[in-house]
């Protein structure tokens, strides 16, 4: 059985700590692989090589860094369908869903290559009789990124290609259900001229997690995954002093008014709800119909869904493959068996779905609940699965009112041809993230990405300006360099004047 280790220092380190986990192919239910288990010794191992590394890298030029990151984007590039298959192995999510997480995390390794134009500081001179003050960006040290099953590959690069342009080290911790993407990420930072140290990966569970938030090493911690676990991170961390960005779960929404293109609100809706088996935290997992277009909007669905080829993620035919494991699969069921008990209509229920040749994965049919509840638990909580509820709304005002009492923020959308109401609608929405006639508005590399409410805790968003920003810290330096004509004035115990 294929074994995955640690990787510490620049190289493969051995599990020390007797505990392993099983990672699972989701297409036939197998256990392909175990993976280590990092003990907190373990974990303040790779804090320490991190630590030591930072002592040369926290200086490096920017020359230096770029150069290696330049090199770390053309083998991620050549070597994209090895990521993907690999993502594919153990998350179970099509080849060429895959190949498009890789592409996204490419984004921000391109934006870290041009780190430069983002740490160039701000100068102010002769604010005062020779007086000059520069405003400077420094790392903070030691960070550390714990990231989601999800996208083993994209949320990875979406922290620590940034994070180490701007000078920290990195201790990656992956979800220990598909690890196996993180590690071949750094084996190749590490072929691109990566100081041994810079980026570390140690795999586990709650113990390695722990480990982190109470290392007094870790300066800051990112954090992607679920809302009740993002909170927890926050609040650990930060009483422990470090930085914190935690972004957490989602329940989005899109709002369809009666004007809008119905044909292409439901080839959205299809492709935003199911994409990836909906196991993406930007999924739409929410259609808000307004008006009478509601019985029609949910027909177009339906016949769009029940055309998606469900099977292994290798096959190329294959639109959706499984779940992570039979655990959530047996949980996402669970809400769609329950809709109907809480006055939903089950439109699909794709419960019972199975693929011949493969009866021991972890599969799951499209399922289409409509007229649901607010109060409904398939309404209320984050399913993580491919279940899309519809609800109605008979005005704008209406649909706005439902989506903004939703605890979440994450992302939402509109999809109307009315200019007006959807600069209304950007302006009025509560949620960190919005598209207008866009299904999963994910902003691109040089944006930020992040919800409000209970989809973010911290004050960061991810990559983009506020990804630099929560990875250095400001300084202020003031300067006063005297004229050698200039005579001594003696001591002036006044407060400084600046004119």
């Amino acid at each position: 059985m294929k074994t995955v280790s640690h990787w510490i220092g620049g190289k493969s380190v051995e599990g020390a700590s007797g505990n392993w986990g099983p990672v699972t192919d989701p297409a036939t239910g197998a256990v392909t692989t175990q993976v280590a288990l990092a003990s907190a010794e373990e974990v303040g191992s790779a804090v320490a090589a991190a630590k030591a590394a930072y002592a040369t890298w926290g200086t490096s030029s920017l020359a230096q860094r770029t150069a290696i990151l330049f090199r770390y984007r053309a083998l991620l590039d050549a070597r994209r369908d090895d990521i993907a298959a690999l993502i594919t192995a153990e998350h179970g999510k099509v080849h060429s869903d895959a190949l498009g997480e890789v592409a996204r995390g490419l984004e921000i390794v391109e934006l870290a290559c041009g780190i430069t134009t983002q740490l160039k500081g701000e100068l102010s001179t002769q604010v005062s009789s020779r007086v000059d003050v520069a405003a400077i960006r420094q790392p903070l040290g030691v960070v550390a990124g714990i990231t989601p099953f999800n996208f083993p590959a994209m949320v990875p690069m979406w922290m620590f290609p940034l994070a180490i342009a701007c000078g920290n080290t990195f201790v990656l911790k992956p979800s220990e259900k598909d690890p196996s993407a993180a590690v071949l990420l750094a084996e190749l930072a590490a072929e691109a001229g990566l100081p041994d140290g810079v980026l570390n990966v140690v795999h586990g569970d709650k113990v390695a997690v722990d480990a982190l938030l109470a290392h007094p090493d870790v300066a800051a911690v990112s954090f992607v995954g679920s809302t009740p676990i993002a909170r927890h991170i926050h609040a650990t961390a930060s009483a422990n002093g470090k930085r914190v960005q935690a972004l957490g779960g989602a329940k989005n929404h899109m709002l369809v008014l009666p004007d809008a293109d119905l044909d292409a609100a439901a080839d959205a809706a299809v492709s935003a709800a199911y994409g990836s088996a909906g196991e993406r935290c930007m999924a739409i997992s929410a259609v808000v119909a307004v008006g009478a277009i509601g019985d029609e909007l949910v027909a177009r669905i339906r016949e769009r869904a029940e055309k998606i080829k469900i099977g292994p993620g290798t096959d190329p035919a294959s639109e959706m493959g499984p779940l992570i494991t039979r655990a959530h699969r047996d949980k996402v069921a669970g809400y769609v068996t329950g809709a109907a008990a809480q006055g939903a209509d089950v439109v699909l229920d794709g419960t019972g779905y199975t693929v011949e040749g493969y009866e021991d994965g972890h599969w799951i049919g499209l399922s289409l609940l409509d007229k649901v509840a607010t109060d409904s638990d398939a309404y209320r909580d984050e399913i993580f699965g491919p279940v899309l509820v519809v609800l109605r709304a008979e005005t704008y005002e209406e649909g706005v009112e439902l989506i903004n009492s939703s605890p979440f923020g994450n992302g939402t959308a509109i999809f109307t041809r009315d200019g007006g109401a959807a600069r209304r609608f950007q302006l009025e929405i509560e949620a960190g993230m919005v598209g207008v006639n866009v299904p999963i508005p994910v902003p691109v590399g040089y944006h930020s990405f992040g919800g409000w409410k209970d989809s973010l805790f911290g004050d960061h968003h991810i990559y983009g300006n506020d990804g630099v920003h929560f990875y250095t810290r400001g300084k202020v330096v003031t300067t006063r360099w005297p004229d050698p004509a200039d005579a001594p004035t003696g001591v002036d115990l006044g407060f400084p004047r600046n004119h």
